[in-house]
């Protein structure tokens, strides 16, 4: 499939293993594993970077090879099920941080098309995503605008 913004296509990325269960190396318990991940999330980090944590150093020392085949459920669920989940979709927020860096960049240097441009594509994707969220994850009343994106992250 190709990419949105491009005539290119996406580079392909690697799969999972396809077993079902845990490595017999990786034997933590299940509820450890999801106080971990709720000590990660109020400690600000996003589910991603969660993961990667949890991946790399694991808990009480033993990796986490993947959270879903150990606990049995997606991470993004163990945070709903524990109030931890952020407010605003990860995807949605790094698009705003890069859309608010590309329009300070644009308010310094104005003649600079490229990236005028390239605000202009990274709008359009917040507003596509945004329609894909509003009412389910993010507010029915929500419009992006710069003004507004300053004002959630700062938060």
């Amino acid at each position: 499939m190709a990419r949105m913004h491009t005539r290119r296509r996406g580079s392909s990325g690697s799969d999972k293993p396809a077993t079902d269960e845990t490595p017999e190396w990786s034997d933590v318990d299940a509820e450890d594993i999801e106080s971990r991940v709720v000590e990660l999330a109020e400690q600000g980090h996003d589910p991603s970077v969660i993961g990667l944590k949890l991946r790399d150093e694991g808990v009480k020392g033993v990796p986490v090879p993947d959270v879903k085949q150990a606990t049995g459920k997606k991470l993004t669920e163990i945070l709903e099920e524990h109030d931890a989940d952020p407010d605003i979709p990860s995807d949605l927020r790094n698009l705003m941080e890069q859309s608010i860096r590309l329009r300070e960049h644009m308010q310094e240097n104005g003649q600079d098309y490229q990236n005028k441009r390239a605000l202009q594509n990274t709008e359009a994707k917040i507003r596509r995503l945004a329609d894909y969220y509003r009412g389910d994850k993010i507010d029915e009343e929500f419009a992006y605008t710069y003004e507004n994106a300053v004002e959630l992250l700062e938060e």
